[in-house]
């Protein structure tokens, strides 16, 4: 393309030289490109002139004030560098996509991106989408490290895939690329705002600017539609927006929403959605958890629809929706009914949402493993601290890209947000940090990876090592956990029984007061009832294969290995019951009343046993001994206990 349909108002004598590519990046230029010579907030392009021309740069353009001469190449001086290259950028890639959608917002962009591109697949509609996760053209991925490119790289490859007939673009605007201009001179016709918390910092200084930021998308940039959450409090800010400039404004919420959420039911790992839309009804189950990733996958139906899909044929293609990579993405469940799951969460707001998220929807709190990346906003890291020690079981805190900053003091820094210090543990090698949160979980615990997702590399200084908190997880599945089904309780109830007795050697499975009944490995207490005396019928429960019997009195002629003496055995009783119901997380059921109660708890234990292994007594097991016991004899993979 001539320089003169590029930049306006430049000489004759070069009007007519012909431009075969434009580029920001010295490294990036071949024969015939423009380059233009920008300062940024790291680096100075001016500084790379002399490189740029070396290697083959047709024409310089830089700030007016910059003063360098070249007498092997024309160099141009402009007053307004960053419009020029929108300017140049509009004509020289004129052709681009006719439905462009931006995504602006402190969390979620990522996933909304993601489930749209997800639903105009399914429907066998191409598209394209730009952003963390790289640049994905139809079902072909390739990696970049910005969640928003630079201008001219942004247009490019906006021509390249108009080049390949795709006119439905959904793009990741950050902050950063906005207020740096980076997505200047795009005709976006959707623009959807997720939420807004504190992050970059760093870079902003205060929420202010940053919010600032984010609305240039909103106030300079968009031609139609807003998609946004009208619950959040940023909404009456777009709502103003929308008005001043003539906008559509689309929302999802409870109340006054173009999607109105009637109800959110909870199932195992799906949601059952009720909402109202264009005033009907409709019903779908989404196979994802938390309230956050229905709210992402609902402003992306809402952006489907502006593009031209019917809403049932959407809901359709929702019904199977995938976890995007790294965004709570479950990874493994291990032999002892753990789950693990990576999420990005990076933010205060973010680690907070995703810990309540999950708390909710499977009512445990997270197991945690996170750090702090260097050289980003400091004042996050003890707030994320703090976080924790309220929404988590327990937290192992480790490092997360420190960059040149000394790792130690990062994760203090972390620390310093916990006020009880038995709630965290600081390793340094992230690999060590899972596999310890993973080796030492109960049964039945969530764990959450939080950080750094989908990212597969760790940077400290000028070093760059490949890890991945997804493959180590794998790793840990076939290397690192040895639960075994088969002896597991033993061990378990073994490291009950060494917070009572102080012994770690004591294993064994199930628990009974009745000789008769008594089990392989069985735990036999002698209970000294009203018409029976348990301790007259030890040497029965030792005959009948229990591994030890617990004991208030002194027996004789009896291996004394296999004795447990304490002062009183309901004490020991009441005191394992109540660990095994600190130390399991099973789902307790009580049930109480004057009549039906053991009819009930039979039917109930029934049917949640088709959901997930129960426990519950076989007979009217209600007393003051009957309960404790019961209780006793939950173990690892029991998922629910029904008593009365």
């Amino acid at each position: 393309m001539l320089l003169k349909k590029i930049i306006k108002n430049i000489p004759i004598g070069i009007q007519k030289i012909n431009i075969k590519g434009l580029s920001l990046d010295s490294r990036q230029i071949k024969k015939n490109y423009l380059f233009f010579a920008i300062k940024g907030k790291k680096y100075n392009g001016e500084n790379y002139i002399v490189s740029a021309i070396r290697k083959g740069a047709k024409v310089i353009v830089c700030d007016k004030n910059y003063k360098i001469k070249s007498k092997k190449i024309p160099i141009i001086k402009v007053r307004n560098i960053k419009k020029t290259i929108t300017d140049a950028c509009k004509v020289f890639y004129a052709k681009k996509p006719k439905n462009i959608i931006a995504i602006t917002g402190t969390n979620g962009k990522s996933s909304v991106a993601d489930f749209y591109h997800q639903i105009l697949m399914d429907q066998k509609i191409s598209v394209a989408y730009l952003g963390t996760l790289g640049i994905k053209i139809n079902n072909k991925v390739i990696k970049t490290n910005l969640t928003t490119l630079d201008v001219i790289s942004l247009h490019r490859e906006l021509a390249k895939i108009k080049k390949l007939g795709i006119d439905n673009v959904i793009l990741e605007a950050s902050s950063h690329g906005l207020e740096q201009g980076r997505l200047d001179g795009l005709n976006f016709k959707t623009a959807i705002f997720t939420n807004f918390s504190q992050d970059h910092l760093d870079y902003h200084k205060n929420m202010k600017k940053y919010f600032n930021a984010k609305l240039i998308l909103f106030s300079k940039l968009l031609k139609k539609n807003i998609i946004t959450d009208s619950e959040i409090p940023e909404f009456l800010k777009l709502k103003k927006i929308k008005k001043k400039n003539d906008l559509n404004l689309l929302t999802i919420g409870k109340k006054n929403s173009t999607i109105q959420f009637i109800s959110i039911k909870s199932n195992e790992n799906s949601q059952n959605i009720f909402f109202k839309y264009n005033k009907k009804n409709y019903n779908v189950q989404i196979p994802l958890i938390g309230l956050f990733q229905i709210k992402n996958l609902f402003m992306s139906i809402l952006a489907a629809k502006l593009s031209g899909l019917e809403i049932k044929k959407i809901l359709n293609s929702v019904k199977n929706i995938k976890k995007v990579n790294g965004r709570l993405e479950l990874i493994k469940t291990t032999p002892h009914e753990t789950k693990i799951f990576i999420d990005y969460a990076h933010t205060p707001d973010a680690l907070e949402t995703t810990l309540k998220a999950i708390e909710l929807h499977y009512k445990v709190k997270p197991i945690v493993v996170f750090g702090c990346g260097g050289e980003r906003d400091k004042k996050k890291r003890s707030q994320m601290g703090y976080i924790c020690e309220k929404n988590a079981e327990k937290t192992y805190v480790t490092d997360d890209n420190p960059r040149n900053e000394n790792p130690k003091l990062i994760r203090q820094m972390i620390v310093s947000g916990f006020s009880r210090k038995l709630a965290v543990t600081e390793i340094a090698s992230r690999t060590e940090a899972i596999e310890t949160a993973v080796t030492e979980s109960k049964p039945n615990s969530i764990i959450l990876i939080a950080g750094k997702g989908h990212e597969t590399t760790q940077t400290y200084g000028k070093r760059i090592t490949n890890i991945s908190d997804k493959e180590i997880v794998k790793n840990i599945s076939k290397t690192k956990i040895k639960f075994d089904k088969k002896t597991y309780n033993k061990i378990f109830n073994a490291k009950i029984i060494k917070k009572i007795i102080k012994k770690s050697d004591i294993k064994f499975e199930g628990v009974s007061i009745n000789s008769k009944q008594i089990k392989k490995n069985n735990l036999f207490l002698a209970i000294k009832g009203k018409n029976h005396d348990g301790h007259f019928f030890i040497k029965e429960a030792l005959k009948n294969k229990a591994n030890y019997c617990v004991v208030q009195k002194n027996i004789k002629k009896l291996d004394k290995k296999k004795l447990i003496k304490c002062p009183s055995t309901f004490n020991f009783l009441n005191k394992l019951a109540l660990l095994k119901r600190i130390y399991l997380n099973s789902k307790v059921i009580a049930i109480t009343g004057s009549s039906g109660k053991t009819t009930l708890k039979t039917l109930l234990g029934k049917i949640l046993n088709e959901y997930g292994k129960t426990y519950f007594s076989q007979k009217s097991y209600n007393n003051h001994i009957g309960v404790p016991l019961s209780l006793c004899n939950l173990e690892y993979e029991h998922k629910y206990g029904v008593f009365e």
